[in-house]
């Protein structure tokens, strides 16, 4: 029995498709020229038959022709993937045929008896294709002539009766036969798809021992049958198809184990969590459990596109981008699966099978299978790779700045301390921090995508200067450290000009979103040991320098001067302690200032101004501690906190009779709080004010600020009934701008120009202007800093309605405000208008 045949499908693949033919057909051709040198040698090899033979030599070769025929057609066909396994009788055959004819005529016997059956097949069964005919029959004839050689070298078989020796020397002809017929099976099979030799060659002996046991008992059986009593053979049949059927149990059964070892093998090698490896494994094992051409394995990725990884049987693969979903269609030879996960698509496999191999029912069947298993590989794959660019993106954002990608402050401190601890603690090192000077400006007025991009801008540009040993990165808002840290010892005098260096690199003007902007940059300097200070501690330092930069007049570079320290610390301190001044109730107290009708004298209004009894510093006004405020996450509270304060003084007032609105002073970055006018209005609901006794005054500046977030509290203020005024009016750039864009009811003239009207044209040029603009918009115009008698005539002879300083009145206690207020009310119905007025302070 034949234990491979040439037709065994793609059990492996390796070498090219365009050898794979020419390799065959020289083997092939080898083979066919040994079968017919065996063939020839064989019929005119000089044969002996036994005394008073009764058969004709023709009968004789019918016979042994039939035999090999009968063997062929009786053979076992197993399909393992898209190939074939063909098992046959054939070492009963030649057993059988040894007995029954000259020896020299078996090679020509299985030439003829095996082409016949396999050109039976292959026209009836489709089997074989007629190159695979010849092989088959070449390759059997080569093996049948082996085997005889050696047999009959022990012994001559031909009509003999059964002795051991005779038993033995058949027996091994059966070997011989066997092994041959095998050798030359597995060389095809290498040559073909570059299967290993040996390794085959163990296979296929273990899956057959069994039943070339079985084959050579039946082999022996018949000659004994036949020397004793040939009506034995009639016995023959059943026990046959008995053996057929074991055979074919048991080849089935290996079959199914080898297959479900490839599976178990092909789906361990997806636990993996690599998506390239998991695809990669997948192609592999569809085209090793399915014996494939090729396999397209589509795989959906992260951003919803599609990559296919492919293979081929002759060892070539790759992966590549599609532009599109691939179709889900295949051809008769192809099997399509959609790879699915709860219901999720994850891809798409495509296997295509050798031609002309129509997929059976095992192949969907393990396609199927094998799918479902890659699918959730490729899922958790994906997932898994999801999670690690999470993770790789979390560690990344943990210590570096978005908009420019260095490191951020935190990352500077950690890692700046890592570098100090390198050096010796003398070794002097410089720490440098840049600042953009007035750059929410660019925020404001271009957007904070603008400021980004300026901030990208400047990132590299000093990115390029930073040298080895160096540390870059971005503390926050506009400020950037420099830590040099490196093995060249810094003195103070390289770290300025290193600063310097920076400083001018970030004022090279930059394009940002089309307008070309020229920042100015200050830096401060720190110089110190290595191991003298921590980086926060050296950052505190600079930043200390970096103010002196900001607020000296020695250029825009600076270097740690420990005398400023004391006055920094104090400021911190200041914001401590006005954070408790906050929770107390007796240290920030209200000054109001009236403003009269410069017609009348009766009260138009009265601003609140907010003073400070510190325990300690005694009474602050505001320009000690409001800037401070207005830079600190106390602002907020400062604020409700004076007008808290300010509706108690207009509740009083209303409660007296008068309709006095109060005047409270809103920082720009107040406007940016688009939870201050639910928190005001819950103020006026608190106090029972109406809310047209509330004034917010507010700059010009803050027309600089974020144009929708401010119009949108102001919309918020007005739509509630609160009045707007605009304080500070001319001293900026943008006056009428602010007046086109936000309507306000008031318009305070600053008192830089009031003072100098007499001395200065341009500046009672500006107040005639400023008072003119307003009666022709209607809105109120009030004078501020009137100090003189004259001041007061010359106004009122221009038409301003209303005025305060001085002159009139100094800011007074909240508690004598009233009082005041009742005496103007009352004054000007009596049309008395004094100059001035008790009780200022």
């Amino acid at each position: 029995m034949s234990a491979l045949r040439a037709g065994l499908g793609r059990m492996a693949r390796g070498t090219g498709a365009a050898e794979v033919p020419a390799r065959a057909h020289a083997f092939t051709g080898l083979l066919l020229v040994l079968a017919a040198i065996a063939t020839i040698t064989g019929l005119l090899w000089p044969t002996t038959v036994p005394a008073g033979d009764p058969l004709p030599p023709l009968a004789r070769f019918a016979i042994a022709f039939g035999v090999m025929a009968l063997a062929q057609l009786a053979s076992l066909r197993l399909r393992i993937g898209s190939g074939r396994l063909s098992v046959t009788w054939g070492e009963a055959a030649l057993i059988i045929g040894l007995y029954a004819a000259p020896s020299g005529w078996l090679p020509a016997a299985t030439f003829a008896g095996a082409f016949a059956a396999w050109l039976l097949l292959a026209i009836f069964a489709k089997l074989r294709t007629p190159l695979e005919v010849v092989h088959i029959a070449a390759s059997q004839t080569v093996a049948v002539a082996a085997a005889v050689t050696v047999a009959c070298r022990l012994a001559d078989p031909i009509g003999a009766p059964l002795t051991p020796p005779l038993a033995g020397a058949l027996v091994l002809g059966a070997l011989t036969y066997l092994l041959v017929g095998a050798l030359l099976a597995v060389i095809y099979l290498r040559l073909v798809h570059g299967v290993p030799v040996l390794a085959t060659l163990i296979r296929a002996l273990n899956d057959k021992l069994l039943m070339v046991v079985g084959n050579v008992v039946v082999g022996l059986a018949v000659v004994a049958m036949v020397d004793t009593d040939p009506r034995w053979l009639f016995l023959l049949p059943p026990a046959l198809w008995l053996l057929q059927q074991t055979y074919g149990q048991r080849l089935r059964a290996a079959d199914e184990r080898r297959a479900w070892e490839e599976f178990a093998g092909a789906t361990s090698a997806l636990k993996k969590l690599d998506e390239d490896e998991v695809a990669a494994a997948g192609v592999a094992g569809a085209l090793r459990l399915l014996v494939a051409e090729r396999v397209d394995l589509d795989v959906i990725t992260m951003d919803g596109g599609w990559r296919r990884y492919w293979g081929d049987a002759d060892g070539g693969g790759g992966v590549a981008d599609l532009d599109e979903r691939p179709a889900t269609e295949g051809d008769e030879s192809t099997l399509v699966r959609e790879l699915t996960v709860r219901g999720q698509l994850v891809g798409q496999i495509r296997v295509a099978l050798p031609r002309p191999t129509l997929p059976s029912a095992r192949d969907e069947f393990a396609l199927r299978s094998f799918g479902d298993t890659l699918a959730v590989a490729l899922h958790d794959a994906v997932t898994h790779r999801a999670w690690s660019l999470l993770r790789e993106r979390s560690s990344y954002d943990a210590v570096h700045d978005a908009p420019t990608g260095l490191l951020n402050r935190s990352a500077v401190v950690a890692q700046g301390d890592v570098a100090l601890r390198r050096l010796g603690r003398d070794h002097p090192i410089a720490l440098v921090v840049v600042d953009i000077d007035r750059f929410r400006a660019v925020n404001d007025t271009l957007g904070h995508a603008a400021g980004d991009e300026l901030l990208a801008a400047t990132a590299a540009r000093m990115n390029t200067l930073t040298g080895p040993g160096e540390l870059l990165g971005r503390l926050g808002g506009d400020q950037f450290a420099l830590l040099i840290a490196g093995p060249e010892r810094m003195t103070t005098s390289r770290a300025l000009d290193r600063a310097a260096e920076l400083v001018d690199a970030v004022a090279t003007p930059t394009e940002v979103q089309g307008i070309q902007l020229a920042v100015e940059a200050s830096a401060g300097v720190v110089v110190a040991a290595a191991g003298s200070a921590p980086v926060v501690e050296l950052l505190r330092r600079a930043d200390i320098a970096l103010r002196q930069a900001k607020e000296g007049g020695g250029g825009n570079t600076a270097c740690y001067d420990p005398s400023r320290d004391e006055s920094s610390t104090d400021q911190l301190t200041l914001l401590s302690e006005l954070r408790e001044a906050l929770e107390a109730d007796d240290q920030l107290v209200l000054a109001l200032q009236p403003a009269v009708d410069l017609t009348t004298g009766a009260p138009t209004g009265a601003e609140a101004l907010i003073r400070w009894r510190h325990p300690r510093r005694g009474v602050l006004k505001p320009g000690d501690f409001v800037r401070a405020a207005e830079e600190s996450d106390l602002l907020g509270a400062f604020t409700l906190y004076v007008i808290d304060r300010a509706l108690r003084v207009a509740a009083d007032v209303a409660a007296n009779g008068m309709d006095v609105p109060i005047a409270v002073n809103l920082s720009a970055h107040n406007l940016l709080d688009q939870h201050l006018p639910n928190a005001v209005q819950e103020l006026l609901r608190t106090h029972g004010v109406a809310p047209e006794r509330l004034v917010l005054e507010i700059t010009e500046t803050v027309v600089m600020s974020d144009q929708e977030v401010i119009d949108d509290v102001l919309a918020a203020f007005r739509a509630m009934g609160i009045r707007i005024a605009l304080d500070d009016f001319g001293t900026g750039y943008s006056s009428l701008a602010f007046l086109a864009r936000v309507p306000v009811d008031e318009v305070k003239v600053d008192r830089s120009f009031v003072m100098r009207m007499a001395e200065s044209p341009q500046a009672a040029a500006i107040v005639r202007f400023t008072i003119a603009l307003g009666q022709e918009l209607g809105l109120r115009v009030v004078a501020e800093g009137v100090e003189t008698a004259a001041q007061r005539n010359a106004l009122e002879n221009l038409g301003c309605a209303a005025a305060q300083g001085y002159h009139f009145f100094k800011p007074m206690p909240a508690d004598k405000i009233v009082a005041v207020l009742s005496q103007l009310t009352d004054s000007a119905r009596a049309k008395v208008f004094p100059l001035r007025a008790d009780g200022s302070a």
